[in-house]
């Protein structure tokens, strides 16, 4: 036997290294245990024993035995490993690597290998201790990448962190020896990139007691390490441990800033960064982490002490300077910082309150007499950053975002929309310079101001002319509206209108004044509480969009007669209405048709309203009238393009008018009604007949888009007036039978390419305003529209994407106010439908997942509470059980979770209410005694089916659980929650979704918390709040 273990010529046999080694450690006889040690000896003594290593490592399954292997892998490594040939060390190590990584990946084999593992770390710092940083100067790069592919997690990589850092000492020997011996400048490199990996997490006496810190510097002024040293001394600026090195951080940053001097002189910053070497341009952006990172961790003790405030302000000149650099990404590392800095210092100013409202007035701050030491705290912080403070405002001046802005674009029929452009990183930009600004103004109202209207007069005298400067600042202008007292932000606004119309009057050339009119419009829309003191400005030429923004915020100013004038502006501006609206283009003259609507809904006359209606309308009618006319003589003229262009437009006029009216559309609704409907239907069956024969194609012709449009601007404008004229049901409810036919009907029978979606959501609404009373006309709606779009939207999850949410929409609509219409359905069709609910909820489309599972939610409740529940439950419990734990365990639905364990929690609640056997007595093994423990048992198999890699005790765990916490919605969550998060599936994934609940609180709260200081939420947004009466 012995003779067999000690021929190394071929693989050893590891079953009999085993056996040998448990006789070792056994409790045989004393012979046995010395025959054993005998054995173990010589091969470790053979020279050739380390090369059956990693064969052992892969083939044993006792401890003891690969501890025995990697002792002599650990000698070999200690006294040998130089002698080595180049492959074989690096066989050694890549194979530790990736055994450690591999065992560390997955928690239980980690727990189970723990001791093996340390060992395991014990022989990769041997080898660092030859091969690193010259030959391995990769090692930690290496290591996170391998880290990376198998989903370490916090815990594993501070395990192997803590084995590393025991044997650090000797690292960081290494790398104070290389920098301060050898000459070698990739060498120097090498070594500095891997303290930078070591540095945010070695233990901390290694940085500051040692020369470590000193070294860095020594490196910093030389060009060749700038970046590196710069990088390793920001590591070290991010690290915070109370006071406990407070001298070292003061002395680091001290000299650090007298050696920057040297390097780059402050004003140079933007110029040094545009003229740069890419070397040059790194340099800056990481001196942007640098400042950030140290000011945000230990601005204060630079704070404390006189002497230190100097280099403190000097470094904060720096930021600024390096804050105008033209990169995106350097601006973005400075205003995350900014926005800290002035928040934390508002905070603390704003809290002085009551002693210090007279500031919140906007007035500088003073030193208030014997008021607390606090407050004369916060006041000298406020004196101490005065300097920077202005000159930051002015760099929110020079380089604010643009807020989202409107587009005018052309749709597919030709017509020119209105289109809001969303650029989310500018629109986040905007957001955080916005919020920082405003801090900014009040901290010092004054200061704001004067930096204002000093940007101002530059653009006026011609020194600072530009599109881009006058939009930057205006942009800043309107960003402050509600920050300052009424008064104070009346006088500040008519000195920036009086200064912006002179540079209108003075600037030449069509395109400069039309940008300045632009900036002028938009400063005056964000500002209403101006506007409403100041109504005449209303009366100026402006876009139509503007003035549609301060119609919504005035429009009783328009309809009451003021002072000075004969009549009101609206009466004034319906005479002249030919003239106004001759040269505006089809989308302007919709936008402006619903700003008039506004001013008309404004007015609480019912006769004055009437005429006035009359009058806007009265362009529209005639030629409406007009076309109609022509129409009974010669039905042909209606399919004229110009003709259904002219239809299409008066249509869209109407809906603008709809839109802003509300109720008060009845009396010119009802005057087209009839005549509109006969148009649809005749469009309708055009449409129909030309795809029918053109085939497919036919349906993408410029004709039939035409005639379409003008099908679903009618069921707009249908759908607009009865959505608004939710207080009057009896006046919409009039106008449905008309519809039925002409609308529903004609749906059922076009071709599918030809139905319009926009007749399911024209009805949901419908369903949606006037609830029961739509009852007995829901058999007519299902059957003209359930199967029919059924058919279209199942084939796949691709086709007609809008008449799939439109189709649930309608159904959701029917199950919450129409119910008593389901439960009449035959079960074929009641199965359809929850089939139909199913395949929503599994479908791919958020929105139309949600809608099938608030559908769900409502039908299951309604049948709970219906007296058929027992039938119900027992056709479709377990289906539905099925199907919602399919989606809840699928990482591809987290964003459902919210409603998915809704429904879970009711299925589980339901089942004590239920009088009847949910099981099917013939296909069950024994009969259970109640539901509720059939349901566990069928819970049970179907998750243990469902997770093959769990336990049966882990899945009876989870089931009792759920069981016991049902009547508990937050406990119940989290019991979910908490299974998916440690599965498998959802382990390596970013699991936000299943959090979305809580995040929604804190957004609410953040939404108090900014309503509660005036300006950080813009006037134009507060709508409701804001209207005038």
């Amino acid at each position: 036997m012995a003779e067999k273990l000690r021929d190394l010529s071929q693989p050893i046999d590891v079953p009999l290294l085993d056996a040998t080694v448990a006789a070792f450690y056994g409790t045989g006889s004393k012979e046995e245990r010395n025959a054993a040690d005998q054995i173990l000896r010589d091969l470790q003594n053979n020279p050739d024993m380390w090369l059956q290593v990693v064969h052992i490592l892969q083939n044993s399954h006792n401890l003891n035995t690969k501890f025995f292997a990697l002792q002599v892998l650990e000698s070999v490594i200690k006294y040998r490993w130089n002698a080595l040939p180049t492959e074989q060390r690096d066989g050694i190590k890549n194979y530790i690597s990736d055994v450690i990584v591999q065992l560390s990946s997955n928690e239980s084999s980690f727990r189970q290998e723990r001791l093996y593992v340390n060992k395991l770390n014990i022989i990769l710092v041997q080898v660092l201790k030859h091969e690193w940083p010259a030959r391995w100067s990769s090692f930690v790069p290496d290591l996170v990448a391998a880290a990376k592919s198998s989903e370490m997690t916090q815990q594993k990589i501070k395990e192997l962190k803590s084995s590393l850092n025991s044997e650090f000492r000797l690292i960081h020997e290494l790398c104070l020896y290389v920098l301060s011996a050898t000459q070698r400048p990739e060498l120097i490199r090498a070594t500095l990139a891997t303290l930078h990996a070591f540095l945010s997490w070695i233990p901390v006496g290694f940085i500051f007691e040692s020369p470590l810190l000193e070294t860095l510097l020594k490196f910093f002024p030389m060009a060749a390490y700038r970046n590196l040293t710069l990088q390793c001394l920001t590591e070290v600026a991010a690290l915070q441990f109370g006071d406990f090195y407070n001298v070292q951080y003061v002395k680091m940053y001290t000299i650090f800033m007298m050696q920057l001097q040297a390097i780059l002189p402050p004003g140079t910053i933007p110029d040094a960064y545009a003229n740069g070497s890419s070397e040059e341009q790194a340099f800056i952006q990481n001196l942007a982490l640098f400042f950030t990172s140290f000011f945000k961790n230990h601005m204060r003790i630079l704070e404390a002490s006189p002497e230190n405030r100097a280099a403190l302000l000097l470094g904060l000149e720096y930021l600024i300077g390096i804050s105008y650099v033209d990169d995106t990404e350097v601006f973005k590392v400075c205003l995350d910082y900014w926005n800290v800095f002035v928040l934390e210092l508002f905070e603390a100013h704003n809290q002085m309150e009551p002693a210090a409202s007279v500031n919140m007035m906007g007035l500088q701050a003073q030193m208030l007499p014997g008021v607390d030491g606090t407050i004369t705290a916060v006041q000298q912080r406020r004196q101490l950053y005065s300097g920077p403070l202005s000159k930051l405002r002015m760099l929110m001046i020079c380089r604010m975002a643009k807020p989202e802005e409107v587009l005018i674009v052309e749709d597919e029929n030709g017509n020119i929309v209105r289109e809001t452009m969303k650029d989310n990183d500018v629109l986040v930009q905007y957001k955080i310079m916005r919020e920082t600004l405003i801090y900014l103004s009040h901290l010092d109202h004054e200061d704001t101001e004067q930096q204002m209207l000093k940007k101002l007069s530059k653009q006026l005298n011609g020194e600072d002319w530009s599109w881009n400067n006058l939009n930057t600042l205006c942009w800043a202008i309107g960003s402050i509206s509600g920050s300052m007292v009424e008064e104070q932000e009346n006088r500040f606004l008519v000195m920036v209108i009086r200064d912006l119309l002179n540079l209108c009057e003075i600037t030449k050339g069509k395109d400069n004044k039309a940008v300045i009119a632009s900036n002028i419009m938009y400063v005056v829309g964000q500002y209403p509480r101006f506007l409403r003191a100041h109504w005449k400005f209303l009366k100026t030429d402006m876009a139509c969009d503007t003035f549609l923004k301060i119609v919504q915020k005035c429009k009783r100013k328009f309809v009451t007669q003021q002072v000075g004038e004969n009549e009101p502006f609206v009466s004034e501006l319906l005479s002249s209405l030919a003239t106004t609206i001759g040269d505006l283009e089809p989308h302007q003259i919709h936008t402006f048709y619903e700003s008039v609507g506004h001013m008309i809904q404004a007015e609480s006359d019912n006769t004055k309203r009437d005429e006035y209606l009359k009058r806007l309308m009265s362009l529209p009618n005639q030629k409406w009238a007009e076309i109609i006319g022509q129409a009974s003589q010669s039905i042909d003229i209606l399919k004229n393009q110009d003709v259904i262009r002219s239809v299409l437009n008066i249509l869209q006029t109407n809906t603008s008018v709809a839109s802003s009216l509300g109720p008060h559309f009845f009396p010119q609704i009802s005057l087209i009604f009839l005549d509109m409907l006969t148009v649809y239907r005749m469009y309708s069956e055009l449409v129909s007949s030309t795809i029918a024969e053109g085939g497919p194609f036919a349906s993408r012709t410029s004709f039939v888009k035409l005639l379409r449009s003008v099908k679903r601007e009618t069921l707009k404008l249908i759908e607009t007036f009865v959505d608004k004229a939710e207080d009057l049901p009896h006046i919409g409810k009039q106008f449905v039978p008309p519809m039925m036919d002409p609308i529903l009907a004609d749906y059922a029978r076009n071709v599918p390419d030809a139905r319009e979606s926009e007749v399911l959501s024209l009805f949901a609404t419908i369903i949606n305003k006037y609830k029961g009373e739509m009852l007995e006309d829901v058999p007519r709606i299902f059957e003209a529209v359930f199967q029919c779009t059924l058919e279209m939207i199942t084939k796949n999850f691709e086709d007609y994407p809008e008449h799939r949410l439109k189709f649930f929409s309608l159904l959701r609509a029917i199950g919450t106010h129409c119910f008593q219409a389901l439960i009449q359905l035959s079960s074929q069709q009641l199965k359809l439908v929850i089939d139909s609910i199913n395949w929503a909820f599994r479908h791919t489309e958020r929105n139309i997942a949600e809608t099938g599972l608030s559908l769900l939610l409502e039908i299951l409740k309604n049948f709970q509470a219906s007296g058929f529940q027992n039938q119900f439950y027992k056709t479709y419990f377990l289906n539905i059980e099925q199907e919602i734990f399919a989606v809840l365990t699928d990482t591809f639905h987290k964003p459902g979770f919210k409603l998915h364990v809704l429904v879970l929690q009711h299925l589980f609640c339901v089942v004590d209410g239920l009088t009847e056997p949910l099981w099917d007595a013939s296909s069950v093994p024994y009969q259970y005694t109640d539901n509720a423990m059939f349901v566990r048992d069928y819970t049970i198999k179907l998750l243990g089916s469902s997770f093959p890699n769990m336990t049966p005790t882990e899945v009876t765990k989870f089931v009792d659980g759920l069981l016991s916490s049902k009547h508990d919605l937050p406990s119940f969550k989290n019991h979910i929650r908490d299974f998916l998060v440690q599965s498998k599936e959802f382990s390596a994934q970013d699991n936000k979704d299943l959090y979305a609940e809580e995040a929604a609180a804190q957004r609410e709260r953040e939404r108090q918390r900014m309503l509660a200081i005036p300006g950080l939420i813009a006037p134009s947004e507060l709508q409701d709040e804001m209207v005038d009466s």
